[in-house]
């Protein structure tokens, strides 16, 4: 029972039929292998920029929640002391104590408030905190002064950071809330100097990597403060800087840009709603990526090394398996090859005449057969030597191939000095042409023979073809063509003679 093959030799068939499979196979698996590769440190390049701006959102809300609180707790005090300074019982004690019942002790008493005043209408000062008798300046054209004489609804205003004129060298914001008359009308403003160093420390206290910058800076773009501090001066405005601007105009929050410095960074706005800030977290790229970047290298060199090593081992494998199916097609070719004149030896003469008689049979074209036998080569290789021998064998091999040269026409060595010319679709007087042509060629080699009746080398010619009869089978029409050539050679040698309905025919090339 015949055996089903096996995967290995299907696999060997299939790349024996595609020889650059392996080749092809391998640059198709390594593109796979590159593109997963791109494909999982894209992912984790996104994951690390996601984890950047988690932890920049997260800080941000620390920062709004700490911000937040300690204004709250100003604007308290800051509302304790208007409602003190909208009393009139409360305006009329003594100084040290009314100054105790207008400010909050432990707002007063904080290192970042500089100092707690009440104005009257005209913007003298005429309570002080640090001061139980008040400076003499007057601060009528601050803007926080004359937006609460404006504006009577405006509630708690946040100036933007102003130079002190109570303190040299001293930059606050100033926090201030308007005190109205019994009748609503305009009495002054209570305001609280905050001074920037709490901001200073509050930023300083956190890190957002090497180059990193935390900007601090009001809705309308005037910066509060920028940590650490690169130049930037106090009250710069932002606004109609590219980064800025496209925070406000498309509301994204987090997005990559390069600042004024050339810097690439990931900009995380967020934006402080009760307060009128905004805050920026902006890492650079390089420190967003820095794990990701010597992850990418192992990654990027190991792919690359393992691409080139799978390229290269499949080429070679290619190479050596082309190596092989050369050698082993050689080694076939040698089984179906005379070795001596390189014609088609008898085993593939065999193969392709049985081919091509079962091809006649279905078609109904005619088949003919050429048997060709060297005269009186016995006498030559007496003569002359074997080695002379197989030199005129070979040439006279390579006249009948010339005189033959249809795609489908098949020239053997039969055996010895005898040669079959197989002829498809070619009936006996076709063949006759081609045996014609066969005995000019082997005239035209010349090979002195002074054993032959001739004084050259020449040949005895049978034809066969299907046309006869007689002729059963592939193996008939051989014997047919033999006994042919065999009469020519009874006739008198270098003749052609013709089997079947032209058996009687003698044709003398």
């Amino acid at each position: 029972m015949l055996k089903k093959p096996t995967i290995f030799f299907r696999l060997r068939a299939a790349l024996a039929r595609h020889p650059n499979a392996i080749s092809l196979g391998s640059i198709a698996f390594s593109v796979i292998v590159l593109v997963s590769a791109m494909a999982i440190l894209l992912q984790a390049r996104n994951d690390a920029t996601l984890r950047a701006t988690e932890n920049a959102d997260n800080l941000a809300r620390v920062l709004e929640h700490d911000i937040t609180h300690t204004t709250e707790l100003t604007d308290l005090s800051i509302q304790a002391a208007v409602d003190g300074a909208e009393d009139a019982d409360v305006m009329q004690l003594p100084p040290r104590l009314r100054n105790e019942l207008l400010f909050d002790r432990s707002a007063s008493a904080s290192r970042y408030i500089g100092s707690f005043l009440c104005l009257d209408a005209h913007g003298k000062i005429i309570v002080d905190s640090s001061s139980i008798v008040p400076r003499g300046n007057n601060l009528a054209d601050r803007v926080w002064f004359t937006i609460h004489r404006d504006n009577p609804g405006i509630g708690l205003y946040v100036s933007r950071p102003l130079q002190s004129r109570l303190i040299p060298g001293e930059v606050d914001l100033m926090f201030s809330r308007r005190v109205n008359r019994p009748d609503g009308s305009f009495a002054g403003v209570v305001v609280a100097a905050f001074r920037l160093d709490y901001f200073k420390n509050l930023l300083s206290g956190v890190s957002v990597g090497p180059g990193g910058i935390i900007t601090l800076l009001q809705d309308d773009g005037h910066v509060i403060l920028r940590y650490p501090n690169d130049g930037t001066r106090v009250d710069e405005n932002f606004a109609g800087r590219k980064n800025f601007e496209r925070f406000k105009s498309t509301g994204v929050s987090s997005f990559f840009g390069v600042s004024k410095d050339g810097t690439e960074r990931l900009y995380n706005f967020r934006r402080f709603e009760k307060l009128k800030m905004i805050v920026i977290i902006a890492p650079t790229s390089h420190y967003v990526f820095a794990d990701w970047n010597s992850r990418a290298w192992y990654i990027g060199v190991v792919t690359l090394l393992l691409v080139f090593g799978l390229v290269s081992a499949a080429r070679l494998l290619s190479v050596e398996f082309q190596h092989r199916l050369e050698v082993e097609a050689r080694l076939r070719n040698m089984t179906r090859v005379d070795g001596l004149t390189g014609l088609s030896n008898r085993r593939n003469l065999d193969e392709r005449l049985l081919f091509e008689w079962h091809r006649s049979k279905r078609s109904g074209e005619p088949l003919a057969i050429l048997f060709v036998d060297i005269d009186r080569f016995k006498s030559y290789n007496d003569t002359y030597g074997h080695q002379s021998g197989d030199d005129a064998l070979t040439a006279v091999a390579q006249a009948i191939a010339k005189s033959s040269q249809r795609p489908g026409d098949i020239t053997a060595r039969f055996g010895g000095e005898e040669f079959v010319v197989v002829l498809p679709e070619t009936d006996s007087k076709g063949a006759t042409l081609v045996a014609a042509a066969i005995h000019c060629a082997v005239h035209a080699l010349s090979i002195e023979h002074t054993g032959s009746e001739h004084g050259m080398i020449t040949v005895s010619i049978g034809v066969a073809s299907t046309q006869a009869d007689d002729i059963a089978d592939a193996l008939a029409l051989i014997r047919a063509a033999d006994r042919a050539a065999y009469r020519a050679k009874a006739s008198g040698r270098n003749q052609t003679s013709v089997a079947g309905p032209y058996s009687d025919e003698v044709l003398i090339s």
